[in-house]
């Protein structure tokens, strides 16, 4: 009998999880939003992910729940929980990826290197840490932002009255130092319940308008130190939370050489997608891997580099699949991952990825042949 993988959530990350479990030879089953999604291959089931119910019967048939997303409530991750469902990773770390104050106090307590930070539920409170802070800052919801929103930068504490005026009884925002900042990294990690982890090359990301554009893996111009210091970052992070599966941890490096954490997922994510044609194990294969607590794959790089370049958006007219044709022909180096999605302003509706060695080749073809979709 198969072994069986439960994904709530019909994103491109499930989707994306499919064909390395068919490889594999897992079973996967979806617990999709709704009808129609990216990951509707799998979709065993559609449903309201908040609902204990629904979830609680889609888990009956699966070995190990995993996640798409870090949305499922609490109260529905203990429940499962408690009835013995393996759930990777568990409620107490995904607490952590969920609201973000919680994660900033816990890499406090493990003395991980981050942005000053505070909590604050009113003007006063904003504006003693813009005073502290040269004056700007950045201000976050602590719950459900993503691709730049629930984030703002601001200069002036009146910028944040109407999230404060949303907030609940008891709540607070989250303020951030405005890091001055060379460039942004990310380091992927892998960790599975008995304790097995790896770390993946640190990679470079490039954000246009707070959504992830491009990713250089590995990060170009690093040094020994920076590699040794970002996998020390996300393996201390994966140990101390308890991660299990993938986690990526989003790295601002400074001006003066230090890395500081800036983000938390545990899922794959964005910052990965290279690995699909770049590394000698996906993150996607990986996850599975993981929270099956199956031996973990090679992580090493099967080209000096790779480039990873989202679609953005999608064509004005017509589909990605007309195309598809043209991208293909000009640029048969390049592998095209669509997201069955259709086009909309600033959507991520696909990515490319290709590899080589050398990293202007290879950013140059992979940058072509997004265009195409443009």
């Amino acid at each position: 009998m198969s072994l069986r993988v439960g994904i709530v959530g019909g994103g491109q990350l499930a989707r994306m999880m499919i064909a390395p479990a068919v490889e594999l030879g897992v079973q996967v089953s979806v617990l999709a939003e709704q009808d129609g999604m990216s990951a509707q291959l799998a979709a065993t089931a559609v449903g309201d992910y908040r609902d204990l119910d629904t979830v609680a019967a889609f888990a009956k048939d699966v070995d190990v729940v995993t996640f798409d997303h870090e949305h499922v409530p609490q109260d529905v991750l203990r429940a499962l929980v408690d009835a013995g469902v393996s759930v990777h990773p568990g409620p107490d770390a995904l607490l952590y990826a969920q609201d973000k104050l919680l994660m900033r106090a816990r890499l406090d307590e493990l003395g991980i290197p981050q942005p000053d930070w505070a909590a604050f539920s009113d003007e006063a409170g904003l504006q003693s840490f813009l005073d502290a802070h040269g004056g700007r800052a950045v201000v976050k919801t602590p719950r459900g932002g993503y691709d730049g929103k629930g984030v703002r930068v601001v200069s002036d504490a009146a910028a944040a009255a109407d999230w404060l005026g949303d907030l609940p009884v008891g709540g607070q925002l989250l303020v951030e130092e405005l890091v001055a900042f060379s460039r942004e990294l990310a380091q992927q990690v892998a960790r599975r319940p008995s304790g097995g982890l790896v770390a993946y090359p640190v990679v470079e990301t490039v954000q246009r308008d707070g959504v992830c554009a491009e990713v250089l893996a590995p990060a170009p111009h690093r040094s020994d130190r920076l590699t040794a210091v970002a996998a020390q970052i996300g393996t201390g992070i994966a140990e101390g939370l308890g991660v299990t599966g993938m986690l990526a941890v989003e790295l601002f490096e400074t001006l003066d050489e230090r890395l500081l954490v800036n983000e938390l997922a545990m899922r794959p994510h964005n910052s990965g997608h290279w690995s699909q044609d770049g590394a000698v194990t996906s993150q996607f294969e990986q996850h599975l891997r993981a929270v099956l607590d199956l031996p973990l794959g090679d992580v090493d790089a099967r080209q000096p580099w790779s480039v990873m370049v989202n679609i953005l958006g999608g064509p004005a007219e017509g589909t990605l699949e007309d195309r598809l044709p043209a991208a293909l022909a000009d640029h048969p180096a390049v592998k095209v991952h669509t997201y069955g999605k259709s086009p909309r302003p600033g959507r991520k509706v696909g990515h490319v990825n290709a590899v080589g060695d050398d990293l202007d080749a290879v950013a140059y073809e992979a940058r072509a042949a997004a265009a195409h979709f443009s």
